[in-house]
């Protein structure tokens, strides 16, 4: 057995039922021979690895199983290295008194801040079980929202690549049209503005690329740096909310999020400010994340839920009014959970409609810049034509 103190040892093993004779420790005899490229080489924990803990531990904790017990079982019906270790970790922090929350809030990359969260939420309460199978319910969620976004970008992720071929035609001009700018003076006349403009901004980027990829790297980073502050982060959680059609999907989002959240802790009979204090994380930006506080704040100073939400700002006339019927009624969790499935089918109809959104978009803008292009290409060889009858 894995321990730290032969206390502990004992104390698993009289749990089971067996009684320990002599307990010693012993040199660890295994040794790694994958080496470093099979380390290297193993796979990360993906979310489809928690979406099956999260589902084993709904079906463990329904059952009554010891958490010990569970996770022994988990690691042992493990196949994939790293989730073998996580769970070897997540075990050993039980054994040194951690909270399951405190042991998750360890592997932040296996395990996000809305995750541990809800476990704590769980602990709480007592409905361990009822949480891993809402946690099981929203990452399913999360992933199909996902992978429709990604559907839906395939087609405006071609046009951008197609984009960036056409800013590439523009550079290559520096090497077209300066033929006809030979030919032009021959003539003793003058490259349309056009062309002319686009020799010049083409010239200007061959001549100074070096200076544009420096001064893109540098503003990568510095914005980079920058959102790693509380202020920058805040910031740019606030400005995702306000982007053009993704940021009312993101904004969906998060409010179901939390209003999931906040229903299973007053299902839970969890005072209301403690309760937010918990849920508080579950959105994931900062900047909702402060409007839930502000709303926490008005409840300790004594104001209605409904009020204290309407003061946010986020919320819908219609979630607000159903907030007030869930007061004056007694049957908040209840109307709580409705609003996150009524967000979450939101969510999920704007997910649907978002390539037909952004494609006639992004059709004007290349149809414009291959306007332009074709513009400043064609031109010269019309106004060639002109420029030789004239000499004629």
């Amino acid at each position: 057995m894995d321990a730290l103190t032969e206390g502990v040892v004992a104390d698993e093993l009289i749990s089971i039922g067996v009684t320990p004779v002599q307990i010693a420790a012993v040199a660890k005899v295994v040794t790694d021979t994958t080496g470093w490229l099979a380390r290297f080489n193993q796979k990360p924990i993906e979310v489809e690895d928690i979406l099956v803990f999260s589902r084993q531990m709904h079906t463990l904790s329904k059952a009554g199983v010891p958490i010990f017990r569970a996770f022994a079982g988990l690691e042992a019906s493990a196949s994939k290295p790293t989730m073998i270790a996580l769970l070897q970790d997540i075990r050993s922090s039980l054994d040194q008194g951690r909270e399951l929350s405190a042991a998750m809030a360890r592997h932040p990359k296996a395990f996000s801040a809305f995750y541990v969260s809800m476990v704590q939420v769980g602990e709480m309460t007592g409905r361990l079980a009822e949480v891993f199978l809402n946690l099981h319910e929203q990452l399913e969620f999360d992933r199909d929202v996902r992978e429709r976004v990604k559907q839906a970008m395939r087609y405006p992720i071609f046009v951008m690549v197609a984009m960036a071929v056409a800013v590439a035609v523009v550079i290559l001009t520096v090497f077209v049209i300066p033929v006809f700018a030979k030919v032009f003076e021959g003539f003793h006349a003058q490259l349309p503005l056009l062309t002319r403009a686009l020799l010049g901004l083409s010239g200007w980027m061959v001549s100074w690329w070096p200076l544009l990829v420096l001064t893109g790297m540098a503003g990568t980073l510095s914005v980079k740096s920058y959102l790693r502050t509380p202020a920058g982060h805040y910031r740019w959680d606030a400005l995702k909310l306000r982007l053009p059609i993704v940021g009312d999907i993101l904004l969906k989002g998060a409010l179901a999020r939390f209003a999931r959240s906040f229903a299973l802790a007053i299902q839970s009979s969890v005072p209301l400010v403690p309760a937010l204090n918990v849920v508080v994380v579950t959105v994931d930006n900062d900047f909702i994340s402060s409007r839930i506080k502000q709303m926490r704040d008005g409840i300790e100073h004594g104001s209605s839920i409904s009020s204290c939400a309407a003061g946010t700002g986020v919320f819908t006339p219609l979630v607000l009014q159903m907030m007030a019927v869930g007061e004056e009624t007694g049957e908040l969790d209840a109307l709580m959970f409705e609003i996150a499935r009524m967000y979450e089918q939101q969510t999920d109809y704007s997910v649907k409609g978002l390539a037909a959104a952004i494609e006639p978009i992004l059709l004007v803008v290349i149809a414009v810049l291959v306007l332009l292009l074709a513009l400043g290409v064609f031109l010269p060889l019309w106004s060639l034509g002109q420029a030789a009858a004239g000499r004629a």
